[in-house]
C-alpha cells in the first residue's frame, strides 16, 4: 500500500506511521505535515530513521491548493488524515485557526482525494464531537447526535459532516474514526499526562480545573493506531467507527495514579478555576469496530500508564526541549490574561 499520512509529525500520526511501517514491510508512506508548534523538532528525523527507503517527509499544509496536482502524480492508495489543531484552550483563544485547519483544510484534502483518483480517505476525529455526557448516560454510539461545546470540538464536528457529505454526494470512499483520550510516548507537553509528568519531575504544581471530577475515556496510542488500521483495511465507506478501550476515569484519579508512579506527593495538586463550557464526561461505545472489524485494545490502562511514565523518565531531554518554547510564550502572553490559572506551566487538564 502507498499511503499518504497528513499530520504525521504529531503525536498520534507519528505513532501510526511507526506502527504501519513495522506492521507492513512492503508499505510506503509519505508524511505531509506543516510542522506547527505541536510537532516536536526532532520528529521528522526520528521518522526518517525508521526506513528511509519506504518513508519520505513533505513539509506541506493540508490547505495548500497545489496539493491536487502533486497527489495526482504520486498515485496514493489511501489518505489518512491526522492533521488538526487540537488543543481546546487554544481554540477558545483563537477559533479562527481551528476553522482554517480543521474545516477548510479537510475540505481541501477531500477535494485532493477526489481529483487524485477517488482515493480511499480515513478521517481521524474525536469523541468530543458528541459533547458532554451526564453521569448516568450510556456511552456515545456512532449514531448519537453531535453536540460540540468548544470551538475545537465544533470544528471537528464540521469536518466530520463535510467528510460524510463528500461520501454521499461524490461517492467518495470516506471513513471516519472517533477516539477517546490518547496517551503514550512522544505526546506534546501541553496535554494532561506529559505536562503532569514534567511538572511533577520538576516539583512544580499540577493545576487541575474545577473539582477534577471530569471523566475521560483513555486509550493507549498504539491501540488507537491499530483501530485506524482496521478501519483503513476493512471498514465500510461512509461509516463512522468509535474507537475506545472503555477506560473511563475521573481526571483527579488519573493524576493521583501518575504522582504515585513518580513517587511524588499529592500536595503538588492545585485546584484552579474551571475552563469555559467545560465538558463533564466523555465515553464511547466501541461495539461496532469490535464486532464488525475484529479490533480490540491490547494494552490495559495500568500497563500503558506505566510505560508512558517510564518513557518520560528516560527521555527528559526530549520534553525539556520544548518546555519554555513557543507554546509557553503563547500562554504567558494570552492565557494568563483570560483565565484564572496563574501558573507558567499550564496543562490542559482535560483534553
Amino acid at each position: 500500500m502507498k499511503l499518504l499520512v497528513a499530520g504525521g509529525c504529531g503525536f498520534i500520526g507519528s505513532h501510526f506511521i511507526e506502527y504501519f511501517l513495522k506492521t507492513y514491510p512492503k508499505a510506503h508512506i509519505t508524511n505531509l505535515d506543516c510542522l506547527t508548534y505541536a510537532a516536536h523538532p526532532d520528529m521528522p528525523a526520528h521518522l526518517a530513521r525508521l526506513d528511509p527507503n519506504r518513508y519520505c517527509f513533505v513539509p506541506k499544509d493540508i490547505s495548500d491548493p497545489m496539493l491536487k496536482s502533486w497527489v495526482k502524480e504520486f498515485k496514493f492508495d489511501a489518505i489518512v488524515n491526522f492533521a488538526a489543531e487540537t488543543h481546546v484552550d487554544r481554540s477558545i483563544l483563537d477559533p479562527d485557526s481551528f476553522v482554517r485547519t480543521n474545516v477548510m483544510g479537510v475540505q481541501n484534502l477531500l477535494a485532493v482525494a477526489r481529483e487524485g483518483g477517488n482515493i480511499r480517505f480515513v478521517h481521524v476525529s474525536t469523541d468530543e464531537v458528541y459533547g458532554s455526557l451526564k453521569p448516568t448516560d450510556a456511552p456515545s454510539v456512532e449514531a448519537s447526535a453531535l453536540d460540540p461545546n468548544s470551538p475545537y470540538a465544533a470544528s471537528k464536528a464540521a469536518a466530520d459532516l463535510i467528510a460524510l457529505a463528500s461520501s454521499r454526494t461524490y461517492k467518495q470512499p470516506v471513513l471516519i474514526t472517533r477516539c477517546t483520550n490518547n496517551y503514550g510516548p512522544y505526546q506534546f507537553p501541553e496535554k494532561l499526562l506529559p505536562l503532569l509528568i514534567a511538572n511533577a519531575l520538576e516539583n512544580k504544581s499540577v493545576p487541575v480545573y474545577g473539582d477534577g471530577l471530569q471523566v475521560r475515556d483513555w486509550i493507549y496510542v498504539v491501540d488507537h493506531c491499530r483501530g485506524i488500521d482496521a478501519v483503513l483495511q476493512k471498514g465500510k465507506s461512509g461509516e463512522v467507527y468509535n474507537i475506545s478501550a472503555c477506560g473511563e476515569a475521573p481526571n483527579i484519579t488519573v493524576i493521583k495514579k501518575v504522582l504515585d508512579l513518580l513517587g511524588k506527593p499529592h500536595s503538588l495538586i492545585s485546584f484552579v478555576g474551571d475552563r469555559p463550557a467545560h465538558d463533564r464526561r466523555y465515553g464511547l461505545d466501541s461495539t461496532k469496530i469490535r464486532t464488525e472489524l475484529g479490533w480490540k485494545p491490547l494494552v490495559s490502562f495500568e500497563e500503558g500508564l506505566k510505560t508512558t511514565v517510564d518513557w518520560y523518565l528516560q527521555n527528559v531531554e526530549w520534553w525539556k526541549k520544548v518546555r519554555g518554547s513557543d507554546y509557553q510564550k503563547y500562554y504567558q502572553a494570552n492565557y494568563d490574561q483570560k483565565f484564572v490559572v496563574k501558573n507558567a506551566n499550564k496543562s490542559e487538564v482535560n483534553s
